[in-house]
């Protein structure tokens, strides 16, 4: 056999011998068998949260259904969905894309989005049947322009600033903004709106202005012939708080995922916190005393305990400020977090010894442990986290979100 014919017959052996891998039957592998954690999402939670929102309000009031962000790391399109099958009318998202991954998942519902994007993804407004906010008579014209171009309708909604100073119409700039965009025959007044900067907080004063001020903008418009549409101001504090602001449509946001917007509501409502933080072990072992842990080896074995990995680091949304400061739960059982949590892995402590009564603890790789969540009488919450951070819970369950792969249950 002459040296090419060798090498041809190496080269179909080495083929015949290379493996097929079907990717239907990859892909067919869910994503909490490819690595051990994931965000847990109750979609009873969700409807009972709606319950509570449609317990609130008048049945001819409408529920919108605050679904930015990816709803707040819980998932847009499932939660949507659910909100809507619970007594959810309306939708509202934060970007442009946001309103499109609902409609490609197959949401029918009238969609705000909650501020005024570039006049050039006017097309994509329409296409989607995304309603604007706006506030600007240049976007306002341009939008409606485009909806000409299409022989269409340009619908919207009108943000008014009342005090919280991010965006939106002067209260009292409403009827001449409205004089100088009107004109345009396509644009079409859906609704009108403002968002509150102290429904959560304990004074009234800053509330009640920003109330006043709304309402006299609402009035004006009427005053003049214009028809302000779907008046609405409430969010989740001010839905539970202040009835008086109902009027037309609430906007159920932090609510809708069982978390609380101040101390004041916990005693007048009762929400289930949707989102738990889930993961499995993937290493164990036991350090003799002062072995260290982690980078910069802050934390020091203290002995006769056991270090247990798991796949969740601050790039899954367990901030690095948590280092040191938190509780996961293992079998019921409350175990602290040790090491600086780390990219993508973090570490817990087990003590091995035995006190009196207490029950010893012998976690193994594949073993559940809970990030956020209940389990038995044990119970870490998205809001023992901020606290630790000084931030808000918004900010954590947004960031479990981003990276975890979301179960529903």
């Amino acid at each position: 056999m002459t040296p090419d014919e060798t090498s041809a017959a190496g080269a179909q052996d080495e083929q015949a011998e290379k493996p097929v891998f079907d990717p239907d039957q990859l892909a067919l592998i869910p994503e909490t068998d490819r690595r051990w954690s994931w965000v847990e999402v109750d979609l009873s939670a969700i409807r009972h949260n709606v319950g509570v929102a449609r317990s609130l309000i008048k049945p001819s009031t409408r529920l919108l259904a605050v679904v930015k962000s990816d709803a707040y790391g819980h998932g847009a399109v499932r939660v949507a969905k659910t909100a809507l099958q619970s007594g959810a009318n309306y939708l509202a998202v934060a970007t442009v894309d946001e309103g499109i991954k609902l409609r490609e998942g197959m949401v029918g519902a009238p969609i705000v989005l909650l501020s005024e994007p570039p006049a050039t993804a006017a097309p994509l407004l329409l296409a989607y049947k995304i309603m604007p906010s706006i506030y600007t008579p240049e976007f306002a014209i341009a939008y409606a322009e485009k909806a000409d171009e299409y022989g269409i309708r340009a619908p919207f909604h009108l943000a008014v600033n009342t005090g919280m100073n991010r965006i939106g119409v002067r209260y009292d700039n409403v009827v001449d903004f409205m004089r100088k965009v009107s004109f345009h025959r396509a644009l079409d007044l859906v609704g009108t709106f403002t968002h509150f900067a102290t429904a959560d907080c304990e004074g009234t004063l800053d509330f009640g202005i920003q109330v006043k001020r709304f309402t006299e903008a609402i009035s004006a418009l009427r005053e003049v012939g214009i028809d302000p549409g779907i008046v609405h101001c409430a969010n989740s504090a001010a839905t539970v708080r202040y009835p008086q602001v109902h009027f037309d449509m609430v906007r159920w946001g932090v609510s809708l995922y069982g978390l609380h917007t101040c101390q004041e509501t916990r005693s007048m409502i009762n929400l289930k916190p949707a989102m738990s933080v889930h993961a499995r072990i993937t290493d164990t072992r036991t350090l003799p005393m002062s072995e260290g842990v982690s980078y910069g080896l802050n934390y020091r074995s203290p002995g006769s305990v056991k270090i247990c990995t798991v796949p969740v680091g601050y790039a899954d949304g367990l901030n690095r400020g948590l280092s040191g400061r938190t509780d996961f739960i293992v079998d019921g059982t409350r175990v602290r977090q040790v090491g600086n949590i780390c990219m993508d892995q973090c570490m817990f402590e087990v003590d091995l010894r035995t006190y009196g009564t207490r029950r010893r603890l012998d976690p193994q790789i594949g073993d559940e442990v809970v990030i956020v969540g209940r389990q038995g009488d044990s119970v870490v919450t998205l809001d023992d986290m901020a606290n630790k951070l000084g931030t808000i819970h918004y900010e954590l369950a947004c960031a479990f979100g981003m990276r975890l792969p979301k179960v529903y249950v």
